[in-house]
């Protein structure tokens, strides 16, 4: 088995196994709320295609997502920077990072996703925003410039799924003449950003 088998297997297992304990969870924010096979897969690809070198995602979760972006940055020498609130999910995306020897290619960052945006003076060619939909109005601020304005990408998830949510902050990108944006119908719907 190669190794792309043997990662695409064990993301499989590691799917069932989130989606067995998010069943059994009563409150939504103890959900582990991981990203749809489809999606992440459609990012893997993504960052492949685009040869991705930095890369941010928002909402580590317990790294389903994270595992895919980084196994992808692989080929282009590319980082992932990961952002969760939660030191016990980070804690368990850091396990599996190990376990498919995808450490050295990701860094984890604990704490409040805003602090990290407020500071941040890094460019990134491709962002992940799965975070608390809340809070995506406020953080477009940031993100706007964190954006690479000539090779960058940006995916929101759940914009199918959690419409309602996100309408505010899509409006807001679409209102913004300096970029393009579409929605795709993969997963839980994933909205694509870029500048013009």
């Amino acid at each position: 088995m190669s190794m792309s088998d043997t990662f695409q297997k064990r993301m499989q297992e590691l799917h069932q196994s989130f989606i067995k304990f998010d069943a059994l969870q009563k409150d939504r924010i103890q959900r582990y709320r991981n990203i749809e096979p489809d999606s992440a897969l459609f990012l893997a690809m993504q960052v492949r295609i685009q040869q991705s070198k930095n890369i941010l995602e928002i909402g580590t979760s317990t790294g389903y997502s994270t595992l895919w972006l980084a196994n992808a940055a692989q080929t282009s020498q590319g980082h992932v920077t990961t952002l969760e609130i939660d030191p016990a999910r980070t804690q368990q995306a850091q396990q599996y990072a190990q376990e498919l020897q995808l450490s050295e290619v990701i860094d984890f960052w604990i704490g409040d996703a805003q602090s990290f945006l407020e500071k941040a003076e890094q460019q990134y060619d491709f962002i992940l925003l799965d975070a608390e939909r809340d809070a995506y109005v406020d953080y477009w601020q940031y993100l706007q410039h964190m954006l690479h304005p000539e090779n960058g990408v940006m995916f929101v998830d759940n914009v199918i799924s959690h419409a309602a949510e996100v309408k505010q902050f899509m409006a807001l990108v679409k209102s913004d003449e300096r970029f393009m944006s579409m929605t795709l119908s993969i997963g839980a719907g994933l909205f694509m950003i870029c500048y013009k």
